[in-house]
């Protein structure tokens, strides 16, 4: 995928849902990963020339596993002059040795969003940004469907009222095959998780779900994503 396509989709979707206004301070959940690497990236350039200004800095939250190393990641932050920090966690123990999750991912998930929620109210920074792309909204909508009975999505823009904060999703419009191309065109850092259950989670199994029925229905994804917008979902009304 070109970076002027990525900025453009990117753009588009903040301004579809008024995700950044002027002066914000903005964190970007730094994973290791290729999405918050791409959104990383876009942000970093999209302020160059987006007409309203804002502060990027980048946040890792070290959930505890063993054999995680950062130093990818900071020196790509270094490269593009963009502020960074690593935060320590007892995630993986609470989660893996002491509750023995036996499905760990939807708890690891919000307490990885809350400690960096939590972080970056002490730095006095209001925003954070996370790395979910045009796939991640179609599987959490069909995960939703398929487990608890309800069409239901995260939000583009979501209040954290337990920290005062705000967590935006400016990658909704960008496929992930394109993040994929986009990562390896621009030789982005990835950091391989060392997470036990990583590519064995329920998300997975929703994501060769939709996958098979694609065969069948080629279009199924962009059906699925103009019901999520056309109905719409609670939060993605586009802003005035």
């Amino acid at each position: 995928m070109e970076v002027q396509r990525f900025l453009s989709r990117l753009r588009r979707c903040i301004d579809d849902y008024n995700l950044i206004s002027e002066g914000d301070k903005i964190a970007v959940g730094l994973s290791g990963g290729k999405d918050s690497a791409a959104l990383l990236l876009g942000l970093g350039e999209l302020r160059r020339f987006y007409p309203k200004n804002y502060e990027l800095f980048a946040i890792t939250a070290d959930l505890g596993f063993e054999g995680m190393d950062f130093k990818k990641l900071k020196n790509f932050c270094a490269d593009i002059n963009v502020p960074y920090k690593i935060i320590k966690t007892d995630i993986k123990e609470l989660v893996f040795d002491v509750r023995e999750e036996k499905n760990p991912c939807s708890l690891c998930s919000k307490m990885r969003k809350g400690a960096l929620n939590d972080a970056i109210k002490e730095e006095g920074i209001k925003k954070l940004a996370l790395g979910h792309h045009f796939d991640d909204a179609i599987e959490t909508c069909v995960m939703s469907l398929f487990l608890e009975g309800r069409f239901h999505c995260f939000k583009p823009l979501t209040y954290m009222s337990r920290a005062d904060t705000y967590q935006i999703r400016p990658m909704l419009y960008v496929r992930e095959n394109e993040l994929e191309s986009l990562v390896e065109t621009m030789k982005l850092p990835i950091i391989k998780s060392s997470c036990p259950v990583d590519r064995y989670s329920k998300r997975e199994e929703i994501k060769k779900t939709i996958a098979e029925l694609e065969k069948t229905y080629p279009d199924i994804r962009q059906k699925i994503f103009t019901a999520i917008k056309g109905l719409p979902l609670e939060g993605w009304e586009k802003s005035e």
